[in-house]
């Protein structure tokens, strides 16, 4: 720590006194030069003076009469500078003393500006005195008029000559009206000015203890409350108290509590008697008396206990909380919201200044501080320019503004001249405080000058470039290529990139070594690149490890640490496998490389951040460094079988049998063959899926599917769980080498005969553009409307698509092809492969080229109604590709906005979170959530067990059919227990939740629950706040970034019209209220109705919401099979059933008020929609189907605004009769 710096605990901002920045500076900046362009001597008196900055070579001054450490601290008498370090250049401050004050920019218009709250001026009011468009008038009052000033919410206290306070009122007016009405005035006491003089006067005679009181006492009413009714408060606020006495009385009338009153008084005038303690009430007789007796009391204690006496003997009276209540609303009503903020907004600025010791006139400037001028470099440039600081330009102007202003006033220039001037001196001051914040951004050559607030602020700011990002030492970055010969905790380092990583380690290997005697022969060493030095790194580099990270570093796997290996070239080498969870690829991405110097960061880095210790993502606990891409699609072909190849069906006592006959080219490696196990089971596998069984570990169950990205996934999840990290990295290694090397050997390519347009397209287009004719012409009747056409219309294209994709891949599952003696099936093509596999694109991209691209989707999430039939292939015509081009734009634009915009919501969660820590092991809570499969439209999207893996139970978990206790609390869900639990039926789990953690500090690890990335209970200490903001993050970022790869093709889900039960079983309906209409139709009238499905146990297998309005196809308690059509209903309509049969009349149907007509443009024809939501105030209601049944018994149904009513205007005002469901 440098001399002079002491410890500190925190950092204090305040505003600087006048004085405060003269005891700073070192000397008065008078002129606007800079250095001497003959000399290159800084000015006397100038931006780069040496007599107040300092010298410019280290001890020795300005002329050179003092050269030398030993004249330290000695002032040259003949130019002034005193002899000491150039480093004072960096520190040293100087001042402009202002010929006229400024005001400081960022209180004036940072909103809510700081010197218009505290005067109780707009601040545009305030702008306008400060460049002098408008006077401040200074009202003074009257002997008669002081109370009245006092008390009035517009006048502020100031500070008169004599030191007394006094109450005035400040007026904002122009000119004319100033000298016509005010300057003249002599009645009052008028005082008035302009600019930033006037600002600085009021300001600084104001009284701020005074203020405080006068706002504090302004504030009070609106936290009245009940208990503060009584005569005092009639004094101050009577009619306020009026209306708090009328809503207590009001309450007494609604719940009909009565009072014997004396005659000729009004309930009202009796409460406020007993409120005001002149009048007496027996509690229980219920009788207000003049005189005090027994059982009497006065105030609002016997209000209070007349009204709970009274709800003791009454259930329908409320409790006293709702009067209470309704005063309050009362309060609230009177006085309004907005003033109230307005004055605590006032007050809390004045309280700050009080307790901050800081002075309001000190927000106008009369000295400006000049920063250190090495903080604001000169530097020449070859031919003799200069570059200079922005901040250099902006204080030369303030300069020579401020020695012309004060010129002008010492020859007494006319005022508007003065004014001018002044005006323009606070504008280049806002320039240099902050530009473009007082409105005009002053430009050289074009371009905004920088001012002291943008070297702050942002991300190129002081603070977060320079301070908190700083670059750091040992440290490189480069190109990352692929390494796939390296193991997982590899890296490749170039060699001339580690030599200057790991200098000083290499020289002293090689004084270690005798290779050199001192460190300078070490360094001699390592310029010439001498062979030893080579020697002597491969050394120092192994067991090494160096830190790799990739920007942006979006979550803890973004920076890993890797075993160097050191290679030609200039490129780091990168291993496959861990791209995923840098999020990295190889078409240009570059990496930084980082050295761990400490042996504690190397311990660290080895045990804590190592590639192979991040197998599993903190995130969701799944695997992230995954094989994806060539390996995937390696290994589906491997582990793919083929009938009537060479081999098939031949019979292998043991897996090395298999690899030796597949070496010597016996078998197929897709032949179908018999072998027996360890265990002594004959299974029918291939010889591929024996090479696959052969790199994984010895005593895995023999793996015998066809593998897939998500199998895979599946895979190392298991061997993680099985045998840990080390193996596991050893599993992802070998399975590496064996799908490069099958995908190399399979050799698949794409050619254009791979991409199978379907035979059928053409019949199911046509057959679709004649239902799009039908809809257009049911539509061009009247019969649907806009909307519905639109919904019919996207749901018809929707099917179509599916219907011509699923053609298109039956067609290619169904071809097959030969290669010499080798008939390969469908499932081979190579495009269908790397989509199935989960290598490469999806089955909605294959669509696009092979059989339609579909609806495309508008730049506001809408679909385009015309859908484009043709694929890639086949090509597009001009219109569908100038279609196409909308979606695809617009990805490529979102990617660029959302991009930045997922990562700036990951700074702010960070920012909410990081100081969310585990700080104990259990907190001992009883507390804790609910659990349960998240289901969306009957479909389960997150099922019980993946939300309770990892969970702390907060109950004994019981089986609900034999009552046996699964699991204890404060038991840790692991898989195998989720298994159990949901294998038993059991839907709900009640478990510990950070949000129900009751640790004084941070969360407990009991309730916090494993750490999914080392899948154990979380350590004490650990950072899960950042792990929560990094892990919701990182994915927003992921998922924008996608959006493009489908290039702008909509995805239309089909209309949800049906239900359909996935498993055999037996049906129950769960709150669901039927009605029967006149086609003998069962219709659900529930709102929350579902429909389940029980296996035969009786345990729930499956339960689906029922919509309003569905039709009920099956009966409760009847065995259905899978597939069964359980409801349908209209996915686009929603309906009003009329729950009763009678007659049916309409209410309140206006033209024009309720209703409105709405002509279609395509069809010309009207229709009636209803368009009225009803004010609170309205007479009228909203519009209404009202059923008489036949008992003269009224249902009534409102009608939603947009219903649109389906019988002719001219006929709305009959009575109509309607079959119990009408729409």
């Amino acid at each position: 720590m440098r001399k002079g710096l002491l410890p500190f605990e925190r950092i204090k901002l305040m505003l600087a006194s006048p004085e405060e920045i003269r005891s700073w500076s070192y000397g008065e900046v008078k002129k606007p030069e800079t250095i001497n362009y003959r000399t290159h001597k800084p000015e006397k008196d100038g931006l780069f003076c040496a007599k107040i900055f300092g010298p410019i070579k280290d001890y020795e001054c300005l002329c050179g009469k003092y050269r030398g450490k030993r004249y330290e601290g000695t002032i040259c008498d003949r130019c002034g500078v005193e002899v000491t370090r150039s480093y004072v250049r960096r520190e040293r401050f100087g001042h402009i003393e202002l010929a006229a004050p400024v005001v400081h920019i960022w209180f004036l218009k940072s909103a809510p500006s700081k010197i218009a709250t505290l005067l109780g001026l707009s601040s545009r009011d305030v702008e306008r005195i400060i460049y002098f468009e408008s006077y401040l008038v200074i009202e003074y009052p009257s002997e008669d008029e002081r109370t009245a000033f006092e008390q009035s919410e517009d006048s502020i206290p100031i500070k008169d000559d004599m030191g007394n306070t006094v109450f005035v009122k400040l007026h904002v007016v122009d000119e004319d009206r100033y000298l016509s009405e005010y300057a003249v005035n002599l009645e009052h006491k008028y005082e008035g000015g302009m600019g930033a003089e006037v600002i600085k006067r009021v300001l600084s005679a104001l009284d701020l203890e005074a203020y405080a009181k006068k706002l504090r006492a302004e504030v009070k009413p609106y936290s009245l409350s009940f208990e503060d009714m009584n005569k005092e408060l009639e004094v101050k606020y009577k009619k306020l108290y009026h209306k708090m006495v009328k809503a207590v009385a009001d309450n007494f009338r609604l719940y009909g509590i009565e009072l014997s009153l004396p005659e000729g008084m009004t309930l009202d005038q009796a409460l406020l008697g007993v409120f005001n303690e002149e009048l007496y009430l027996d509690v229980q007789n219920g009788e207000i008396r003049s005189q005090d007796c027994e059982g009497c009391l006065t105030g609002n204690r016997a209000i209070r206990e007349f009204y709970e006496y009274q709800r003791s003997k009454r259930k329908d009276i409320p409790v006293f909380e709702k009067i209470e209540e309704d005063i309050r609303n009362t309060v609230l009503r009177e006085l309004s919201e907005s003033k109230i903020k307005k004055q605590l907004r006032v007050l809390k600025l004045v309280e700050s200044f009080i307790k901050s010791g800081n002075k309001p006139e000190w927000m106008v400037l009369e000295v400006l501080p000049v920063l250190p001028p090495e903080l604001r470099p000169l530097v020449a440039l070859d031919g003799g320019r200069f570059a200079t600081s922005d901040l250099n330009d902006l204080y030369r102007r303030i300069i020579n503004r401020n020695n012309r202003l004060k010129r002008l006033i010492e020859l007494d220039a006319p005022e508007i001249i003065i004014r001018n001037e002044k005006r323009m001196l606070q504008e280049v001051v806002n320039a240099l405080i902050d530009n473009g914040k007082g409105g005009r951004v002053i430009t050289q050559n074009g371009r905004p000058l920088k001012s002291l607030a943008d070297y702050l602020k942002g991300k190129q700011g002081r603070f977060r470039q320079n301070l908190l990002g700083k670059r750091v030492d040992y440290s490189g970055r480069s190109v990352i290529v692929v390494g796939p010969e390296l193991k997982m905790h590899q890296c490749g380092l170039p060699r001339i990139m580690a030599l200057e990583l790991f200098k000083p380690f290499v020289y002293r290997r090689l004084e270690e070594k005798g290779y050199a005697t001192s460190i300078k022969s070490a360094k001699k060493l390592v310029e010439n690149k001498a062979p030893e030095v080579w020697e002597c790194l491969e050394e120092v580099v192994k067991q090494h490890p160096v830190l790799l990270n990739r920007a942006p570093t979006l979550h803890r796997m973004s920076i890993q640490a890797f075993e160097p290996v050191l290679v030609d070239g200039k490129a780091i080498q990168l291993h496959p496998l861990v791209c995923p969870p840098f999020n990295a690829d190889f078409d240009g991405d570059q990496m930084a490389v980082h050295v761990p110097l400490g042996i504690h960061a190397q311990l660290e880095a080895y045990i804590l951040m190592l590639s192979t210790q991040n197998i599993l993502s903190p995130a969701h606990g799944k695997p992230i460094t995954l094989p994806s891409q060539d390996i995937v699609l390696g290994l589906y072909y491997l582990s793919q079988m083929v009938r009537g190849v060479k081999g098939e069906g031949k019979l292998f006592y043991s897996r090395e049998q298999v690899l030796l006959a597949l070496e010597n080219g016996v078998v197929d490696v897709h032949a179908p063959i018999k072998l027996r196990l360890e265990d002594g089971k004959v299974i029918e596998t291939t010889p591929g899926r024996v090479l696959i069984n052969s790199v994984l570990p010895k005593d895995f169950p023999f793996l015998n599917e066809v593998l897939d990205k998500k199998a895979i996934s599946k895979l190392i999840s298991k061997i993680y769980e099985m045998y840990g990290v080390e193996v596991t990295a050893q599993v992802l290694d070998n399975i590496k080498d064996l799908g490069f090397m099958m995908a190399t050997k399979a050799g698949v390519s794409i050619g254009i005969e791979d991409l199978q347009v379907p035979a059928v397209k053409k019949d199911i287009l046509k057959e679709a553009f004649q239902q799009t004719d039908e809809i257009f012409e049911l539509y061009r009747k009247g019969i649907l409307t806009s909307k519905e056409r639109y919904n019919r219309i996207i749901d018809l294209w929707s099917e179509i698509t599916d219907r011509v994709s699923r053609a298109m891949f039956d067609e290619i599952e169904k071809s097959s092809r030969q290669e010499r003696d080798k008939v390969y099936p469908g499932t081979f093509n190579p495009i269908y492969m790397m989509a199935n596999s989960g290598a490469r694109g999806n089955r909605d991209q294959i669509r696009q080229l092979a059989a339609m691209r579909g609806l495309m989707a508008k730049h506001t999430g809408e679909f385009i109604e015309t859908p484009i039939t043709a694929n890639f292939r086949e090509g597009l015509s001009v219109l569908e590709y100038f279609i196409s081009t909308y979606g695809a734009r617009k990805g490529l634009a979102d990617t660029a906005l959302k991009t930045a915009f997922a990562g700036y919501l990951t700074r702010r969660l960070v920012d909410v979170t990081q100081d969310i820590m585990i700080t104990k092991r259990d907190c001992g809570t009883t507390k804790g959530i609910e659990m349960t499969a998240i289901v969306e439209g009957g479909e389960e999207k997150v099922p019980l067990k993946d939300r309770i893996i990892g969970r702390t139970l907060a109950e004994d978990v019981m089986d609900p059919y034999t009552g046996e206790v699964i699991a204890e609390r404060n038991t840790i869900i692991d898989p195998e227990l989720a298994e159990k639990i949901v294998h038993r039926g059991i839907e709900k789990v009640k478990v510990r939740s950070p949000l129900t953690c009751e640790a004084e500090f941070g969360i407990c690890a009991m309730c916090y629950g494993w750490d999914l990335s080392q899948r154990k209970l979380v350590d004490i200490g650990e950072a899960v706040g950042i792990i929560a903001a990094q892990s919701i993050g990182e994915p927003g970022t992921q998922l924008t970034m996608r959006t493009f790869h489908i290039g702008g093709a909509a995805i239309a889900e089909r209309a949800k019209g049906e239900l359909l039960n996935e498993t055999e079983g037996r049906v129950k309906f769960y709150n669901i209220k039927l009605i029967t209409d006149r086609n003998g139709r069962k219709i659900n009238i529930s709102k929350d109705g579902a429909i389940g499905i029980l296996d035969k146990d009786g345990r729930m297998v499956e339960r689906h919401a029922v919509p309003y309005s569905a039709v009920i196809k099956v009966e409760e308690d009847a065995w259905v099979k899978e597939n069964t059509v359980l409801a349908e209903w209209d996915p686009f309509n929603t309906y009003i059933i009329a729950e009763v049969s009678g007659k049916v009349e309409l209410k309140d149907i206006a033209l024009d008020i309720t209703v409105k007509e709405e002509r279609d443009p395509l069809t010309g024809k009207t229709s009636t929609v209803v368009s009225f939501t009803r004010p609170k105030d309205a007479m009228l209601h909203t519009p209404r189907i009202v059923v008489v049944t036949e008992d003269g018994k009224e249902v009534v149904y409102d009608l939603p605004v947009n219903s649109i009513i389906s019988i002719p205007p001219e006929q709305i005002s009959m009575e109509w009769y309607l079959c119990p469901t009408c729409t």
